[in-house]
């Protein structure tokens, strides 16, 4: 194998995703190859899959053939979600050499040999109901923050969700190997971590140590500056773990809290393991400890089955929620999910037009945060600066911050005072002396 070949890569989807790709990154520069960008002529391309949507899967379709055609005789792999669930589908896009499924996308150098072009797709998935195995994964890409993957596959089996089909039953590192990977991480100069996985509230749940007792264990780790914490199950985020972060000088007052729906009938056909009640509590608890945490939450727009009365429950009862970012999502039926099979499919026009309604307070209440947040200060880490000298950062509780000053601060934690936000939604700011 020659040195000087090049790889190219593309992540879809979550941040889980991207940390699994920086791993798979490492794989191919210890060999000797050299990384370039996507847009790039490459000799390998990886492309890295989400399967959550089908608008992730037809951009993954789109990805591939841009790939083709901008280098008919590169090899391409794709792997992840979407390879674990459709390998026969992608095998059939021209210009496709290799499909490695969920975990075999950690092995590729062992299926794609030389990684030259053959007559045939090759395409190696193991059957994810069994997997037991954990494969650790962080990413060192970018300059300020890391990816940690702490957590895989997940155990609800939520109707609409094809996550356990495609990424297999729960199964976490040990707080050890985590604690290890965090130091590495430091070693390398990223001053923030962040906590991912599929169902990060769920680490730990075969062995003896939860959650929280990594949150303890990190917390007491010198090197990174500052955690964020991922998605947590509103069910599995405890009192305990929210006053550890109240306290903490670590952990960023940011929560990512998944609703899904503001309707408890929605809720249980949803198969969600809480009621609206439980979420409200878990909100209420957050502001009470941490006033100005960054509080986001999802919600999807068109469940099967889901009444105008249903549709206007959630609206009443999200114009009532004291949080700050709204992720909004459109149904869109996944293959071999129980919400498939449902009756009572929401027309997609009407989709469309409860997906508006819900994106308009999603921009709502961001306003009012920011607002909230003006005139006070927060520790910001900057990531960026462009050709005029603006930098550009984000707070603990997850607000963009634009600033200028010396480009000496860029990844490092800077008391800045927040002033008002531009119409993009970015705060101006001031760096504190």
């Amino acid at each position: 194998m020659q040195e000087s070949r090049e790889v190219a890569f593309y992540t879809l989807g979550c941040k889980l995703n991207f940390a699994e790709t920086s791993t798979i990154e490492r794989l191919f520069t210890g060999k000797g190859f050299r990384k370039v960008d996507f847009n790039s002529r490459a000799d390998v391309y990886v492309i890295n899959t989400c399967s959550v949507t089908s608008s992730a899967e037809k951009k993954c379709r789109n990805i591939i053939s841009r790939a083709a055609r901008k280098a008919p005789d590169a090899y391409i792999a794709v792997v992840g979600c979407y390879s674990q669930l459709k390998a026969d589908q992608i095998a059939l896009i021209p210009g496709v050499d290799i499909v490695l499924g969920s975990s075999e996308k950690f092995r590729i150098f062992d299926f794609a040999g030389n990684f030259e072009k053959n007559s045939e797709v090759a395409v190696h998935s193991c059957e994810i109901a069994n997997e037991s195995e954990f494969s650790p994964s962080y990413s060192i890409s970018g300059r300020t923050r890391s990816f940690l993957k702490i957590q895989d596959g997940c155990d609800y089996f939520c109707t609409y969700c094809t996550i356990p089909l495609a990424r297999g039953r729960s199964r976490s590192a040990s707080i050890d190997e985590v604690v290890q990977q965090a130091k590495r991480i430091a070693h390398s100069g990223i001053r923030e971590v962040v906590l991912t996985g599929v169902n990060i509230g769920d680490f730990g749940s075969r062995r003896q140590a939860g959650l929280f007792d990594l949150l303890e264990r990190l917390e007491k780790t010198e090197g990174v500056e500052r955690f964020r914490i991922s998605s947590v199950e509103p069910d599995l985020l405890s009192d305990e773990i929210i006053d550890l972060v109240a306290g903490s000088k670590k952990f960023a007052p940011h929560f990512h809290l998944p609703l899904q729906s503001g309707c408890d009938r929605i809720l249980e056909k949803m198969h969600r393991k809480y009621p609206r009640i439980l979420f409200t509590g878990r909100v209420e608890k957050i502001r009470e400890k941490i006033p100005a945490a960054g509080i986001g939450a999802d919600v999807i727009a068109g469940f099967p089955g889901e009444t105008r009365e249903d549709f206007e429950e959630t609206v009443e009862y999200l114009n009532g929620l004291d949080i700050a970012f709204l992720h909004v999502f459109s149904y869109s039926d996944r293959n071999n999910t129980k919400a498939s099979r449902l009756q009572e499919k929401v027309p997609p026009a009407e989709i469309d037009r409860r997906s508006k309604i819900l994106h308009t307070i999603a921009e709502e209440k961001r306003r009012k945060f920011l607002e909230r947040c003006s005139g006070q200060v927060h520790s910001v880490l900057f990531e960026a600066i462009n050709k005029k000298g603006r930098m550009y950062g984000f707070t603990g509780n997850y607000i963009r911050v634009e600033s200028t000053g010396d480009e000496k601060v860029i990844n490092r934690l800077v008391d800045v005072k927040l002033l008002t936000p531009g119409e993009d939604g970015i705060m101006k700011g001031v760096i504190q002396p």
